[in-house]
């Protein structure tokens, strides 16, 4: 169903793509408009290894849920710059592609937890991150990315 990668040298071993998922802040998910375009945007993420999910907030109602509600196939996209090379202009990065299933989280309490989760990710303001969830929890939609496929490569663009 899914592809493997041609360029086998370029290719990232699994542990080595949760390690990007789990440091990596943001990607770009992919979703099917109800209109048969895709529909990309960038967004925050949590890595759940132990439960092979990515999660992402949001909030109740728009465009995105709307789509997402429609059809749960997406993907995500990281990448993660290494550096140039010696030419000064070429990168060097790797990048990880998820394909799976979005899923919805009903628990305010999960809600909560993966909030503040995902707050740890951009500041320790422990104050700070109490004022923002108090704020935005009523107003918050949590979802999931279902992993069912992941592939990462290395490349070297010069």
């Amino acid at each position: 169903m899914f592809r493997e990668i041609k360029r086998v040298k370029q290719v990232l071993e699994t542990k080595e793509c949760q390690r990007i998922l789990e440091e990596s802040k943001r990607g770009v998910l992919a979703i099917n408009s109800e209109d048969g375009y895709p529909y990309a945007l960038p967004l925050n993420h949590i890595y759940a290894k132990e439960e092979n999910r990515l999660y992402f907030h949001s909030g109740k109602t728009g465009y995105k849920i709307e789509c997402m509600e429609k059809d749960d196939k997406c993907s995500y996209c990281v990448i993660m710059e290494a550096g140039k090379n010696e030419d000064g202009w070429s990168l060097v990065y790797k990048s990880v592609i998820v394909f799976g299933r979005v899923g919805f989280v009903k628990d305010e309490a999960t809600i909560e937890a993966i909030a503040r989760r995902l707050s740890y990710k951009f500041t320790l303001d422990e104050s700070y991150i109490d004022e923002e969830i108090r704020k935005s929890l009523r107003g918050t939609a949590m979802f999931y990315v279902e992993i069912e496929h992941m592939t990462g490569k290395r490349v070297n663009e010069k």
